[in-house]
């Protein structure tokens, strides 16, 4: 089974996967959190220095696009081929509704002679592999046999489903009818993608769908971080090496951003995610979110890992 790791705004940065990797190394692809492409022909600074070569050293990763304009989209993969990368990965699948109201992301799926003609465009003067991330369709999942026609026309990478709606949000459960039949219907290797956050849901959707060979994990992994571990090899994460992992994590940021207040927000939104790991948290995470400064959150974090057990699993 191949692993990837999917692209969460905000918060699967270099820093954080650099910090992944060495702890963990079984991520067989990291995706870059979205990259929007405009007229300037500039990167900003911070999605510069989240894809720069150097600052992703023994990390395949994809950058991934988003938007509805297809010569941003050649223009924007023009410059990042000249760094380095051999794919790109096209977001249709942001549910955001200031994304989707610019008819970006899950938006564009509605659009459907616009995305064809969007496609063409990108794959006609494709200068490296394209992959594409895709929800099932915008209001309804019968949206999907039409989109998979316009996406077999193309020679992608691969297309990754993540089957729910843009409406759906992360709510509901994915639809594994509509994925079932994509995988039938689909002329391009395909990736799943959705609700994969514990052992047991891999072994749940790994026995309905063997033939599937690629997943993509987000918040399984954040919550997580070694659920490959466990998965492949029935390593559970034990404490020690959270914290190892936390600490790399949290230097990071450290060592990049100005003040208490920007390293602490780096830190909470990965708080959310991991908290739930461990005994009797709920003091513990009020702590954490109520902190300030720096030295707070040191007490509140090793005070947490000093008198609560991980949770197993």
């Amino acid at each position: 089974m191949n692993f990837y790791f999917a692209p969460m705004e905000g918060l699967t940065g270099y820093i954080y996967r650099n910090a992944h990797k060495a702890f963990f190394n079984n991520i067989d692809k990291y995706f870059s959190p979205f990259i929007f492409p405009n007229q300037s022909d500039r990167f900003t600074t911070r999605e510069l220095k989240d894809i720069l070569p150097e600052n992703n050293e023994g990390i395949v990763l994809i950058p991934q696009l988003l938007t509805n304009n297809a010569k941003d989209f050649i223009h924007t993969s023009k410059k990042i081929k000249q760094m380095g990368y051999n794919e790109i990965n096209l977001n249709l699948g942001c549910p955001s509704g200031t994304v989707v109201s610019k008819n970006r992301g899950s938006g564009f799926l509605s659009k459907k002679e616009e995305l064809n003609t969007f496609l063409e465009e990108i794959f006609s003067e494709a200068v490296t592999k394209i992959s594409i991330k895709t929800r099932i369709g915008k209001d309804q999942p019968e949206e999907f046999y039409d989109l998979i026609e316009i996406y077999n026309k193309y020679p992608m990478e691969e297309l990754i489903i993540h089957p729910r709606i843009q409406k759906d949000f992360y709510k509901n459960k994915p639809n594994l009818k509509v994925f079932k039949d994509a995988l039938n219907l689909s002329k391009n290797p395909v990736c799943y993608n959705g609700d994969i956050v514990t052992v047991e849901d891999y072994k749940k959707f790994i026995n309905e769908f063997q033939s599937v060979k690629t997943v993509m994990i987000g918040r399984g992994l954040l919550a997580n971080p070694g659920l490959i571990s466990d998965i492949e090899n029935n390593i559970k994460l034990d404490k020690k090496l959270l914290k190892d992992f936390h600490d790399k994590v949290y230097e990071g940021y450290k060592s990049v951003l100005y003040g208490d207040r920007n390293v602490l927000f780096k830190m909470k939104e990965l708080w959310f995610y991991i908290i739930p790991m461990f005994t009797n948290n709920t003091k513990y995470a009020k702590k954490i979110k109520k902190s300030e400064k720096l030295y707070d959150y040191d007490e509140a974090v090793s005070s947490l890992f000093r008198e609560q057990d991980i949770i197993e699993s």
